[in-house]
């Protein structure tokens, strides 16, 4: 294999990461960063085996985006990365006492999971191309076995250590990879169902976060269900229970719209059966279709999501009810900030559509002012309202799905007119059978800021996602294609001087931004060094993936940051 395939850009960048917090990691997290080492050099031996694969191609598997590589190193090490960055965080506070060292536990539970799931797949993908390839003696295979053999060590060593018996340890390894099986039926599901909308690597980054995701939804309803003895006690998944109204609203509304489309097709085989719908009149059908449509989802937002909402939270009235309560009980503020998001909103959009149309601008700039317009919406919100700025993220979430479920099935009367008006503001990563650039853009900046509550004793990590993407994405694109001239590769678009452009203008927003953090109580002296190294690796990661860079570079940001 030629050194020049080995040594590409990307994977130099995501080492550099995965090195940094390694390095970072104290010894009481051993175990985690052993595991995150293996996990890595796995995700990078099957990388290569897949990328460098002449006899059996990536398609003869899976459909994926065209144009992009694989990028399974960088999303198979993304969220581990992650949680080991907010396990060191959560070692600093519970050495400081500002919380107990059961949450510490929790979130070491929480990474396993997460881990887990990611070794799951790359080790389902291993072995794929293991027992189909002319390769099975070759250094990478070789390799991708020795650390599937090594991790699966770690993990059981791991938690016999921590543990009193045999029958635990079983017990957690079983609620492990049960999440990992998960992952392997729901990343075969999402390439199959959606082809040509994602690498492998988005694939397996919106994988683990959904199951993740899902994961902690059953261990919350089954610990608040008194009759899942064995999930609450064997498996502890405390990290389940404790959790404020506003995430158990926004994780209802998640999940409830995820699952939405399942249901809504389930009906309609259900109506097909009895013949309800069995006009032979096309125009006919699609409006009954349309009307079991928004007959599924009132039910599912009046009855299904608030029922669960209260099972899991002690809501002493309906929870829309009490969002409706949280918004009013500091009406001026709350009220006055969702007006001037409307206005930036309808003045934004009605502005950018009419030029799509009637100019030559180029697309990609013109979204880029998408990020600038959340700049300005969202920095406010954050430092003067970061509580309601969580539960608006969650509502802007749950209309996004809205909309792109009525787009999809092209649901009377907005079906059509949602699809259009999309299409003026889609790239090439985006296709008529999905459209991600504004979920992305949306999840880059709430993620970072929905992490961070609770114990967060670095003040710029809730910015992560505004930064690096509204003003360092933003710069490094407008920059690098008016004045760009050295190119990082032959075949890339990025440049040189973009990347600095994107580089200087996060450093010279922190400038801005820390002074006026500097009355909060979490503020602490700030490593500028260390800012420096997250903020030129977060645009380096810019510079030479070809993966879907805003759900990425925010999390990647976000983890060095935390540190």
């Amino acid at each position: 294999m030629a050194t020049s395939s080995f040594l590409t850009g990307e994977r130099a960048v995501v080492a550099l990461f995965i090195g940094w917090i390694v390095f970072s990691t104290p010894h009481s997290l051993l175990f985690e960063s052993l595991s995150l080492s293996l996990l890595s050099l796995l995700a990078l031996s099957v990388e290569i085996s897949v990328d460098a694969s002449s006899s059996i191609p990536l398609s003869h598997f899976f459909n994926t985006r065209p144009g992009a590589s694989s990028g399974i190193f960088l999303g198979a090490v993304t969220l581990p990365g992650l949680m080991v960055s907010k396990l060191v965080q959560m070692s600093r506070a519970v050495s400081l006492n500002h919380v107990g060292s059961e949450e510490l536990e929790n979130l070491q539970l929480l990474y396993w999971v997460t881990s887990a799931s990611c070794y799951t797949v790359l080790a389902y993908l291993c072995f794929i191309f293991y027992h189909q390839s002319d390769c099975k003696n070759c250094v990478t295979s070789r390799c991708s076995l020795t650390c599937i053999a090594l991790y699966f060590g770690v993990c059981c060593v791991s938690f016999a250590v921590k543990s009193h018996g045999g029958w635990y340890t079983a017990a957690i390894l079983l609620w492990l990879f049960s999440h990992g099986f998960a992952a392997v039926k729901l990343i075969q599901n999402i390439l199959h169902t959606f082809p040509a909308c994602a690498s492998i690597g988005e694939a397996l980054l919106v994988t683990v976060g959904l199951v993740i995701y899902f994961g902690d939804m059953l261990a919350c309803t089954a610990a608040k269900s008194h009759g899942y003895f064995t999930a609450s006690k064997v498996v502890n998944v405390s990290y389940g229970i404790q959790r404020s109204e506003v995430s158990v609203i926004i994780q209802g509304l998640i999940i409830g719209l995820l699952l939405f489309p399942m249901l809504f097709k389930y009906v309609l085989q259900i109506l097909e059966r009895v013949s309800l719908a069995s006009s032979r009149d096309s125009a006919d059908n699609h409006i009954r279709r349309s009307f079991v449509f928004y007959i599924s989802l009132a039910c599912v937002f009046i009855i299904a999501i608030p029922s669960w909402m209260q099972l899991v939270q002690d809501f002493h009235v309906h929870p829309f009810l009490w969002v409706l309560d949280f918004v009013l009980s500091e009406p001026l503020k709350r009220l006055s900030l969702c007006i001037y998001w409307l206005v930036v909103i309808y003045v934004s959009v009605i502005r950018f559509y009419n030029i799509s149309k009637s100019s030559k601008i180029e697309r990609i700039l013109l979204r880029k002012y998408y990020h600038l317009m959340a700049v300005s919406m969202f920095v406010p919100a954050l430092i003067f309202q970061p509580k309601f700025l969580d539960l608006a993220f969650g509502a802007a979430l749950a209309v996004f799905l809205m909309l792109e479920i009525i787009r999809i099935w092209r649901i009377w009367p907005l079906g059509q007119l949602v699809h259009q008006f999309m299409n003026a503001f889609t790239d090439h990563r985006d296709t008529d059978l999905l459209v991600v650039s504004h979920f992305s853009l949306l999840l880059g900046c709430a993620l970072p800021i929905w992490l961070s509550s609770g114990f967060n004793d670095r003040p710029l990590a809730p910015f992560a996602g505004i930064l690096s993407l509204g003003i360092g994405d933003t710069m490094a694109s407008v920059v690098g294609y008016k004045y760009g001239v050295l190119r990082w590769s032959k075949t890339g678009k990025k440049t040189i001087e973009g990347t600095a452009a994107g580089i200087t203008s996060v450093l010279a927003a922190c400038s801005i931004l820390l002074p006026l953090l500097a009355t909060t109580r979490y503020i602490l002296a700030q490593n500028w060094f260390s800012l420096l190294f997250a903020v030129t690796i977060s645009g380096l990661l810019e510079a030479y993936t070809a993966q879907l860079d805003n759900a990425f570079i925010p999390l990647v940001f976000y983890s060095l940051l935390c540190l």
